[in-house]
């Protein structure tokens, strides 16, 4: 019970933390993929996800650029908190120590710690859980300073330092979340160190608290049931009466309040008071022990009043049903040997529901499902049981994974006989477009060398005209016709040449300046040109790359990974026989205690019966003659 009242407090990181997220902002979706699984108790398809997604972020070059480097660390976390909701403790334990031996703030590395503790109290490793809470200084979150402290109790119970443990739980008393807990362990705590007095009233007000908290009935009832016992126990059977009548009678403890509430009135030799209890208990689901006890109790009592004939009908019906229970139990018995239970386990409706407890109780009445609720009441079955369902869970995607290897194959091929016909003809003309582009690139580098050139050393005839240039040809070739002719005309010709030829240069180089600065325009503009035209380019290679890379290089991988999974199947099925037969073993041999304990009750049943008969016979007997 004190380990269960650890686990119902225990807060959800998960949920916290993705609220926190949705309230900071949460940059990188495969994390926040990641939460949305786990926050729907889907820790394996959580896992699955944050473990990829965390595996691509350390193989990047340059990680700092990936949107999940600011949640790094939240992510680190999380991965240690999905691996202990899904039961993975020694992983878990790993993450949640590289957190502990990283440089985080007090408040994250207090936290670690608390959550390290609680898997060494769940694998009860009490020496560790109490080093791993002795870690703890500094700032405590809020939410799980009680928790703490609630811990840290439970294990000096678990370790018989009963006065440690109460020093702590008395600090508690007044939680707004575990005062219930509190106030039961407290009892419990006081009893176990000999303080009976102090610990029955303690158990009093523990099944008196009108607190709120999730399974603070339960709570109660737990502690009623207890003191009502001990009270038993101890011959105070009206204060017994008075503890036992809190316990609620739909809840999950009302058969054995019931039942001790009907000794206590039994031996208090209130025969009558005695069998109220025991007339509603005997009503109830025949396979419980404590509904089968009552059956036999309470013909009991009506002997003990003298009504024989009732007590000689009521054997009767006590005698039929415990032989149609040893019939139930000898066919659940045959059916769970002929492997029939582990099949009704694992029916797909059931494990589709995370409420997969709740969702057995509709499985159909059949002989190897008549017991497992009653079953599901022992931890340990209960656990193997879980282990089971999550073995089957691991068979069936494994299963998914290697036949979704064929279609990975086919869309492999799809790709490859669609891209590889295209290829030939848009290489080709890539080349003849790569020989332009990288023409059209050098001649770009070369006007930028002309520029800084320009800058460096004007040069004015490097900027005139097409009609400058064409101009200033001819009259260098009118220059050269005439040569050394001293004629008038040829003197008059060469003199007007020489005038056009310095307006030529005059203009080229007054304009010198305005046409450098259209140069350097029209090269700036040339320059988003060629930005265009080299994203394109690269634009291309990176999709012809990536059409290729879709379809080639997967054999080996795919290879592997059939490998790895076909080896974990294996693996995995060898687990689940071995875990089915566990289950099966412990089933039956829980069953075959039941039916030595019901052919127990069964004979005395029988001989009580008779005696009965005896009784009323003789007392009719003696009402004759008289």
């Amino acid at each position: 019970m004190i380990r269960a009242a650890s686990a119902l407090v225990a807060f959800s990181f998960v949920i916290s933390f993705s609220a926190d997220a949705a309230e900071d902002g949460l940059s990188d979706l495969y994390f926040g993929e990641a939460l949305f699984y786990a926050n729907q108790s889907q820790f394996f398809e959580a896992l699955e996800r944050l473990d990829a997604e965390l595996g691509q972020y350390y193989g990047l070059d340059e990680p700092a650029l990936d949107t999940l480097h600011i949640h790094v660390g939240d992510a680190e976390f999380s991965v240690g908190d999905f691996e202990l909701s899904y039961r993975m403790h020694h992983r878990a334990g790993r993450a949640i120590t590289a957190v502990l031996e990283g440089d985080v703030e007090d408040i994250v590395r207090n936290e670690a710690a608390f959550r390290l503790a609680r898997i060494h109290f769940q694998k009860d490793q009490l020496d560790d859980a109490l080093n791993a809470l002795g870690r703890i200084e500094g700032d405590v979150p809020d939410e799980i300073e009680d928790d703490v402290e609630f811990l840290r109790a439970n294990i000096y119970l678990a370790t018989d330092r009963s006065e440690e443990a109460a020093e702590v739980l008395r600090g508690l008393q007044g939680s707004d979340t575990l005062e219930s807990f509190a106030a039961y362990n407290l009892g419990i705590a006081m009893l176990q160190g000999g303080h009976e007095a102090d610990a029955l009233q303690q158990l009093d007000r523990a099944g008196q608290l009108g607190t709120a908290e999730p399974g603070a009935p339960s709570i109660r009832d737990k502690s009623n049931l207890v003191l009502g016992t001990l009270l038993l126990e101890s011959d105070r059977y009206t204060d017994a009466i008075r503890s036992l009548d809190r316990v609620r009678l739909e809840g999950p403890l009302s058969n054995q309040a019931l039942l001790s509430a009907g000794w206590a009135a039994f031996y208090a030799e209130n025969f009558e008071r005695a069998i109220v209890p025991w007339s509603i208990l005997a009503e109830r689901d025949s396979t419980d022990p404590s509904v089968q006890e009552a059956m036999l109790a309470l013909p009991y009592a009506y002997g003990q009043l003298s009504i024989h004939g009732r007590s000689a009908v009521l054997y009767g019906q006590a005698l039929d049903a415990f032989s149609e229970e040893l019939r139930k139990l000898d066919a659940s018995i045959g059916s769970i040997r002929e492997g029939k239970f582990l099949q009704a386990l694992i029916r797909e409706e059931i494990r589709q529901n995370k409420d997969w407890v709740i969702q057995l109780r509709s499985l159909p009445e059949t002989p190897e499902t008549y017991y497992l609720m009653e079953l599901l009441a022992s931890h340990d079955f209960h656990t193997s049981l879980q282990n089971y369902l999550d073995l089957e869970d691991l068979r069936a995607k494994l299963q998914s994974w290697q036949s979704s290897f064929d279609a990975f194959e086919d869309m492999i091929e799809i790709r490859k006989q669609y891209y590889e016909p295209l290829l030939p003809d848009i290489d080709q003309q890539f080349r003849e477009l790569d020989s332009r582009i990288r023409l059209r690139q050098e001649q770009h580098t070369l006007l930028e060398q002309r520029m800084q050139s320009l800058l460096i050393a004007p040069r004015p005839e490097f900027l005139a005209t097409m009609e400058e240039r064409r101009i200033n040809e001819q009259l260098n070739r009118i220059e050269q016709s005439l040569g050394d002719d001293s004629s008038p005309q040829a003197v008059a010709l060469r003199e007007r040449a020489r005038r056009l030829q310095g307006l030529l240069t005059w203009t080229v180089t007054t304009a010198y300046h305005d046409r450098l600065t259209e140069f350097g325009k029209h090269l700036n503009e040339l320059q988003s040109a060629m930005d265009v035209m080299t994203a394109q380019y690269e634009s291309f290679v990176r999709v012809r790359q990536a059409a290729v890379h879709s379809y080639e290089g997967y054999e080996i991988p795919i290879r592997r990974l059939r490998t790895r999974v076909s080896e974990a199947s294996a693996k995995v099925g060898l687990l689940m026989a071995r875990q089915g037969r566990l289950l099966e073993l412990v089933a039956i041999s829980e069953l075959v205690a039941r039916r030595d304990r019901l052919e127990n009750y069964q004979n005395q049943a029988r001989y009580a019966l008779a005696d009965s008969y005896d009784r009323a016979t003789a007392a009719q007997t003696s009402r004759v003659q008289e």
